[in-house]
């Protein structure tokens, strides 16, 4: 039982889930006539009609792996290139009958476009270059509805662009590989045949023979490789022979590209001779010069070995490859100059004394040549006189006495730039050394005064200053301004510069003589010490090594009565003696050491007990520091602290802390309030320095003074107490002048 074809009672099973059932318009209005325009239109809801197949409109490529990419994006720049040919007809020639014209095929894959162009070729009198320019070519009829795409390409094949037939021969590697990664099967490549007319043309060329010998002169070559390349070197002329002649020096240039030879004469200044641009121009040097003259047409490029006709237009002549009747002159090469030998520029005997580091490395490369011993030709220059400086005049500095003599407009003396700015003060590093000073009188009270000598190490210049004593009769203060000091036993109006004093003049026991006062450095700040340990190679008196020596080369029975004075100095056999007494010990027996010599010693082999850090006094200190200077940004410091403090833990790092303190112009040197991790409690901190808040007890002046800057030369508790001598034994004398004296 089939049931009718009416709605809702057919079982036609291929229309479940169907969504679309419209109709495809066939019939349209062209130019205002009806007529049929969708031939090719699916049927009802898009499907195809009873024998109707699909026609691509552009070329199908198989999916791949990766993102699916519109074809303009992932073929952008690539091209398909194909060899081919084609054969074009000639009707009006007797040479050929037909031509074979070799074209190339490129086929665009972002767009299925095409573009065929012909190679030009010299003299062909055919229009060449693009055929065809990029455009889609549809298919030869009956499918002139449709375009070529990339599946009508292959070698062996034919293909028809507008009536015309090209023949595939080849392809290039990338169109190989590409067609075969689709899945295209490349047939074998194949030979295109030759065009007839080219290869008479071709034959005719190749027969052709110039009617007269042709002489080449290659000098191409030689010119690409060498131009620019010059050897350069330094001659000697003696011309003394000649009236008013004297010796001359000239530079003789070599040009490697066309071997011409330019010499030009050094004129030095004052020397009454006229600079002329070149002493010979840029030619080829003769070896036999002056030559004899020669006649008009004797010397010619090319010679002629016989005429036949009239000469000029119709004449014919045959050129002597041999060259019988030339006139052979030989010219100066690169071989034939070298140092120490002579060269004869017309008529005058040039020797060769010396060349350039270029033309020495050429000769070494090219001739194998070592030796470039120069020649001396002439006598070395005369030692140049020394400036005698008028003597000092005794206004303004010596160095600005001599800088008016140096030249008519006098300028400023030159500072030491560099040093400034390495040893001037920057944060804690004061670059100051300073010493305490005692005066060598005989005056009672004079000798009593203690003076802090303060010496810049980054302009060499001395302060004096006199702390003040009580009851002791003498108002302290500056006794000396900020000025170098000339050392004594210098004459003042000479032309020599003064000698002043140095860092390395000064140390303890040093005597001085300042202002026609001598005196004598008895100590100096923990700083000074540092700093020349530091630099133990600028103050040889800092030098542990020197000093040693020094103990090493002492005398036995100095050695003895060393040992025997440590022994009876410590009866415990402990290792230790008071500095006291190692101080006197070197002083008497004779060991020439200076008394920074012997602090040096001290501070090297003692024992140091590190003291106890006062938080108390330190606060009190800064407190006070603080309260003279009215600071009191406080609480702005707080918020800047906060700020930093991201996870408002209430500590920061020492780095972050000090860069905020250098912002409010506070030099934060070693915190006491950091943990473990080096973490700073920023609120302890403040409430620590402030003065305002959380004052401190005062300060006494002489405990102020305890942690002042500004040094008065009063030892705070003394830096050596005791020496272990044990260590030193081991160093001057080895284990086994320490085990005799045990």
């Amino acid at each position: 039982f089939v049931s009718p074809l009416l709605p809702c009672s057919s079982m036609d099973m291929t229309s479940l889930g169907k969504e679309k059932f419209h109709k495809s318009q066939h019939f349209d209005y062209s130019n205002g006539v009806p007529m049929m325009v969708g031939a090719k239109k699916p049927g009802i809801g898009g499907e195809l009609l009873l024998g109707q197949k699909t026609v691509p409109q552009n070329s199908l490529f198989p999916k791949g792996e990766g993102s699916d990419a519109p074809s303009w994006v992932a073929f952008d720049r690539q091209v398909l290139c194909f060899d081919a040919y084609f054969q074009e007809a000639v009707t009006q020639s007797r040479e050929e009958t037909n031509r074979i014209r070799k074209c190339k095929i490129y086929f665009y894959l972002e767009d299925d476009t095409i573009q065929v162009v012909e190679p030009e070729l010299k003299n062909s009198g055919i229009p060449q270059g693009t055929l065809i320019r990029r455009h889609r070519i549809p298919l030869p009829a009956p499918s002139d509805d449709q375009f070529y795409n990339l599946h009508h390409f292959n070698i062996n094949q034919d293909v028809v662009f507008y009536s015309r037939t090209f023949r595939i021969t080849d392809c290039d590697t990338f169109t190989r590989h590409f067609l075969r990664k689709i899945g295209v099967r490349i047939n074998p490549p194949a030979a295109a045949p030759e065009d007839p007319y080219t290869k008479l043309r071709q034959e005719l060329e190749d027969s052709m023979k110039p009617l007269r010998p042709y002489e080449r002169q290659d000098t191409l070559k030689q010119f690409l490789e060498h131009d620019r390349d010059v050897l350069r070197f330094y001659c000697y002329w003696d011309d003394t022979q000649s009236m008013f002649g004297d010796p001359r020096e000239l530079i003789l240039h070599y040009f490697l590209a066309d071997d011409t030879i330019e010499i030009r004469e050094v004129v030095y200044p004052n020397s009454g001779r006229d600079a002329a641009p070149k002493f010979l121009n840029r030619s080829k040097l003769p070896k036999q010069a002056p030559s004899p003259k020669r006649q008009p047409g004797e010397i010619t490029e090319r010679t002629i070995l016989n005429v036949f006709g009239p000469m000029g237009l119709g004449g014919r002549y045959i050129l002597d490859n041999l060259k019988t009747g030339a006139v052979q002159e030989e010219f100066y090469k690169d071989c034939d100059l070298t140092i120490g030998g002579v060269i004869n520029v017309w008529g005058r005997k040039v020797m060769i004394c010396d060349c350039d580091n270029f033309t020495k490395e050429y000769y070494r490369s090219k001739y194998g040549i070592e030796d470039f011993t120069p020649v001396q030709y002439k006598a070395p220059p005369p030692a140049k006189a020394a400036k005698q400086m008028p003597p000092y005049t005794g206004f303004g500095s010596e160095e600005d006495s001599l800088c008016s003599c140096q030249g008519l407009l006098p300028k400023p003396p030159q500072k030491d730039f560099r040093k400034l700015m390495e040893k001037d003060r920057h944060g804690l590093e004061s670059n100051i050394l300073r010493f305490v000073g005692k005066m060598l009188t005989d005056n009672t009270i004079d000798k009593d005064r203690t003076f802090i000598i303060s010496f810049y190490l980054s302009d060499d210049t001395i302060t004096m200053f006199e702390p003040t004593q009580r009851n002791s009769g003498v108002i302290g203060g500056k006794f000396l301004e900020r000025s170098r000091v000339k050392k004594p036993g210098q004459e003042l109006f000479k032309s020599e510069m003064s000698e002043y004093y140095k860092a390395q003049d000064l140390y303890v026991g040093a005597k001085i003589i300042i202002s026609n006062q001598p005196f004598q450095l008895v100590d100096a700040d923990d700083y000074a010490f540092n700093y020349m340990e530091q630099h133990a190679e600028e103050f040889p008196r800092a030098n542990i090594g020197t000093i040693l020596s020094k103990l090493r080369s002492i005398s036995e029975d100095k050695q003895k009565e060393i040992k025997r004075f440590l022994a009876q100095s410590d009866p415990g056999n402990t290792g230790l003696i008071p500095y006291e007494s190692f101080r006197s010990l070197l002083a008497d027996t004779g060991c020439q050491l200076s008394e920074h010599e012997i602090m040096m010693l001290g501070r090297t082999y003692s024992l140091r007990e590190q003291p106890e850090l006062n938080v108390g006094f330190m606060l009190a200190v800064a407190q006070d520091h603080l309260r003279k200077k009215h600071f009191e940004s406080f609480s702005a410091m707080l918020r800047a602290f906060t700020h930093e403090d991201r996870d408002r833990t209430g500590h920061l790092s020492t780095k972050e802390a000090r860069i905020i303190c250098k912002a409010f112009l506070l030099l934060l040197y070693n915190s006491v309030f950091e943990n473990e991790s080096g973490n700073m409690d920023y609120n302890a901190f403040l409430s620590g320095i402030n003065w305002r808040e959380n004052p401190s007890l005062p300060l006494l002046p002489d405990e102020a003074l305890k942690f002042d800057v500004d040094w008065n030369g009063e030892a705070v508790r003394p830096a050596v107490i005791t020496v272990n001598y044990s260590l030193l034994l081991d160093d001057v004398f080895g284990s086994v002048g320490n085990s005799n004296f045990s």
